[in-house]
This record gives C-alpha cells, sequence and structure tokens, in this order.
C-alpha cells in the first residue's frame, strides 16, 4: 500500500487551531505501519471524550468544541482519520475500506493510546467508524453521543440528498473539499477556514480517501460492510451503555436516524436529547461551543456516577 504524507507547511497558520499536533503509529497486520495524527487537550486525568470526525473533514472540524471540553476538565482527543487531515493517506481508493478504517481507529485508540472509559462522540463517518468501535470493545467505552450520523446496514434506502453527495463526489474531476464541508453548513466559512479544510490534500492524489468514503457506506443488504454492521446494531441494541442523541434540526441526509437510534438503543430510554438548532450537517462548525457543552454536560454526569 502506497502512502500520502502531507507536508507539515500546510498547516501552518490555521484560524483558531494551534493545538500542537501528535502522532501515533499504527501496525496493521496485513497493511503495515500507518500514521496517525491527532490533537488533544484537557487534563490527561480527566474523564476523556474521543472525537471523531468525517467526510470530507479532519480534526480542525473540532476546534470550536475543543476549547469548551478541555475548560470543563475533560481530556479532549480528536484524530484524524487514515486519509484525512495529518493521517497517512492510502494513494489508491481501493486502499479504503470500511473495515481497514475501523481497525485504524481501533489500533489508534487502544494499542497506541490505551484509552479506557471513553465517551464517543462520532459524526458523519466518525459515527459510522464509532459505532462499530463501541459494539465491538464494549468494555472500553462509558458512552456515545451520536451527532448527525448514523450506522447503515444496506437494509433500508439512502435519502435522495445522500445520493446527491454520492455522486458528486464520483463524478468531480476536481474534489473541492472546503466547498463539500461549506454545502453542510448554515454558517459561511472564511477563506482561511476553506483554506484550513483543503490543506490536508496538496492536490487530487491525495484526495483517495474522501473520493472513497461515499462509496463505502453499505446502500445494499449484501455490502462487505452490512454483515458487521448488523452484528454491531445487535450488540449495541442489548447494551446498557448510555447514548445520546444530539442532532441538528438542519440536516436531513441524517435526519432520519435519530428517532431510529433513541427508540432503539437501551441506553437511550431515560435521556433528554438535545436538539442542535441552526445547525447543518457539519454541527460542529454551526454550533460548536453548543454542541461541545452538550457533550461536557452528558460527560461529567457518567463521571460523576462513577
Amino acid at each position: 500500500m502506497r502512502l500520502l504524507r502531507t507536508p507539515e507547511d500546510r498547516f501552518s497558520d490555521l484560524p483558531d487551531f494551534d493545538l500542537p499536533a501528535f502522532y501515533a503509529d499504527v501496525d496493521h497486520p496485513m497493511d503495515g505501519i500507518v500514521r496517525v495524527g491527532y490533537v488533544e487537550a484537557g487534563p490527561p486525568d480527566g474523564p476523556t471524550v474521543l472525537l471523531l470526525h468525517g467526510e470530507p473533514s479532519w480534526s480542525f472540524l473540532y476546534r470550536r468544541m475543543i476549547p469548551v471540553l478541555a475548560d470543563a476538565g475533560i481530556r479532549a482527543i480528536a484524530p484524524d482519520l487514515v486519509g484525512f487531515g495529518r493521517s497517512d493517506k492510502p494513494a489508491d481508493v481501493a486502499d479504503h475500506t470500511y473495515a481497514r478504517h475501523v481497525e485504524w481507529m481501533r489500533a489508534f485508540a487502544f494499542d497506541a493510546l490505551d484509552l479506557r472509559d471513553v465517551v464517543l462522540v462520532g459524526q458523519d463517518w466518525g459515527g459510522l467508524i464509532g459505532l462499530r468501535l463501541v459494539a465491538e470493545n464494549l468494555d472500553r467505552f462509558a458512552g456515545v453521543v451520536a451527532a448527525n450520523t448514523g450506522l447503515p446496514t444496506g437494509d433500508h434506502a439512502m435519502p435522495d440528498e445522500w445520493w446527491a453527495f454520492h455522486d458528486a463526489v464520483q463524478q468531480a474531476p476536481v474534489l473541492d473539499i472546503a466547498r463539500f464541508v461549506q454545502s453542510g453548513c448554515t454558517r459561511t466559512l472564511t477563506e482561511a477556514e476553506r483554506a484550513a479544510y483543503d490543506a490536508p490534500f496538496p492536490n487530487e492524489l491525495y484526495k483517495a480517501g474522501p473520493r472513497a468514503m461515499p462509496a463505502l457506506v453499505p446502500t445494499s443488504p449484501d455490502d462487505p460492510a452490512s454483515q458487521a454492521n448488523r452484528a454491531a446494531w445487535q450488540t449495541l441494541t442489548n447494551s446498557s451503555l448510555p447514548f445520546l442523541c444530539a442532532f441538528s434540526d438542519g440536516d436531513p441526509i441524517t435526519a432520519g436516524m435519530a428517532p431510529i437510534l433513541r427508540r432503539a438503543m437501551p441506553g437511550a430510554a431515560k435521556l433528554s436529547h438535545p436538539t442542535v438548532e441552526g445547525a447543518g450537517h457539519f454541527l460542529q462548525e454551526d454550533k460548536g461551543e453548543e454542541l461541545a457543552g452538550i457533550v461536557a454536560e452528558f460527560t461529567r454526569d457518567l463521571s460523576a456516577r462513577g
């Protein structure tokens, strides 16, 4: 597998994102060593929140949330998915599979960082990957915050809005990362913010990850990831793990998943699930401080219970 690594100078002068970068090498038995970039803030001994981004963003998406969480006494860790951000980028679309992305994040969180009692915050692919991590490593997690995400098995149709995005990514000769992020926000990104979303990708050779991800979403019952996702549903719906839904009111792609998750997850039954108003698909961009407050309160409540 051929890996590309974005030059460090691409990440200079990022707006409101001056956290130091850290790196962890994860070793896959078949694919070799892949470097995962991440940022973290907050007390090392505080309750831990794992912030997983989705397509086609990177940990920059969480810049409004991390300081709020850190100030609340929470250790906030935001890795870049492989193929995104500061992480290594497999150069071929075929190198990206759902199973590999789950394994890369598992190895990062548990082999490299040895995280325990973690609260997952997953949005977009951060939930598709993160909910698999939770289901397959229940003993490592204290709770879940699902934000504009789901766990598709291919047994139900995807919304038209998702197919429009899927087709746009497939057909674009040049993938305009910042434009896709902007299309999922209600606020207008500044030029510096748009440049930050483009920063991990010096040219089209670096964009195999963003190009691959839409096609990895299970859209038919016999998709390669469908069986594993069904197994994850089975585990999660038989678990009492606290499960909070914090969806926005302006995301047609994932809106239908919020009531399904609230009904299906036993750990969601006695919780009050907030709606983040005035936010689009990337609610971290539109209402990051508000979402961080929700996550902080949930995490502190879990920690107080012991």
